[in-house]
């Protein structure tokens, strides 16, 4: 018996490494080294001569002049990362609302699944920005209506009320966004047994009673893995005033900057799911 489990538990690990093995295989091939080089060069003052790059050991002068010599980082991370805490709660919620209807069973359904998930594919960051230089993707009605000013006079004239107009100045371009997590959030829903909701609607649970107890704890994983997607997703936007930033440096100092901004996606990511684990299991306990 001992052999068998091992042998099978040796096989899922193996099917495992298989399913993986492809990204592996390209991430050593194409981005392994480009990481480390681009890692050496931030410690490093890189010139580009004619008879080559001129290459001289700086040590931490790169790091040290981002983060205690300069404003630039912070003046730009500051206010995008305020933008980021109000998007991802809008693209989670739209994206599970827009998955559970899509999961209903009326006429025309794998059309729509079509219509919201084709933003994903034809969303590259050239089409986006030519996209809002064309002077679409906002919501028209907020300047005919001055809606800013009705936020303002309610909420105060601060950084969270001009980035919360920010955000809507871009808002059907953040639903376009949401076309992965539709696809993730709707495989997750039809993981639920059928017969889980027709065991509650016999016991006479209500539709609101049924969402909240069968279907939202069920895809409190799948929420975690949209909000990791969301969180990468939301850091790459085609307006992250940061990766213009990286690009007006040398080659030291933009791998530093580049080094610099992700390590602040890794602790921004660790931070929003030490939250979110705190809030679900507090739910649970409740």
């Amino acid at each position: 018996m001992k052999r068998r489990r091992l042998s099978r538990h040796t096989l899922s690990n193996l099917e495992g490494m298989l399913f993986i093995a492809p990204w592996i295989i390209g991430f050593m091939m194409f981005l392994a080294f480009p990481l480390a080089y681009s890692l050496y060069m931030s410690f490093h003052n890189v010139r580009i001569l004619p008879t080559g790059p001129q290459i001289t050991y700086k040590g931490w002068g790169y790091y040290n002049e981002i983060l205690f010599s300069g404003s630039a980082l912070y003046d730009e991370l500051i206010p995008f990362m305020q933008e980021a805490l109000i998007m991802i709660p809008i693209i989670l919620v739209f994206s599970f609302l827009i998955a559970i209807l899509l999961n209903q069973k009326f006429h025309g359904r794998f059309f729509f699944r079509a219509v919201f998930f084709l933003p994903v594919i034809f969303s590259t960051g050239y089409v986006v920005t030519e996209f809002v230089n064309q002077g679409q993707g906002s919501l028209g009605f907020l300047e005919r209506y001055h809606f800013d000013a009705y936020l303002q006079s309610y909420l105060g004239d601060n950084v969270w009320t001009r980035s919360m107009m920010e955000v809507l100045s871009r808002f059907v371009l953040i639903l376009w966004y949401s076309g992965v997590q539709i696809i993730i959030f709707l495989a997750g829903r039809q993981t639920l047994a059928s017969s889980l909701y027709e065991s509650a609607r016999i016991d006479g649970a209500s539709p609101w009673a049924i969402f909240w107890k069968i279907t939202l704890p069920a895809m409190v994983p799948f929420i975690m893995l949209n909000l990791i997607y969301t969180v990468v997703d939301m850091f790459t936007f085609p307006f992250n005033p940061i990766i213009k930033l990286i690009g007006v440096g040398n080659y030291g100092y933009n791998s530093a900057l580049a080094w610099i901004y992700f390590s602040i996606i890794i602790v921004f990511l660790l931070l929003l799911l030490f939250v979110f684990r705190r809030i679900t299991r507090n739910t649970y306990r409740a």
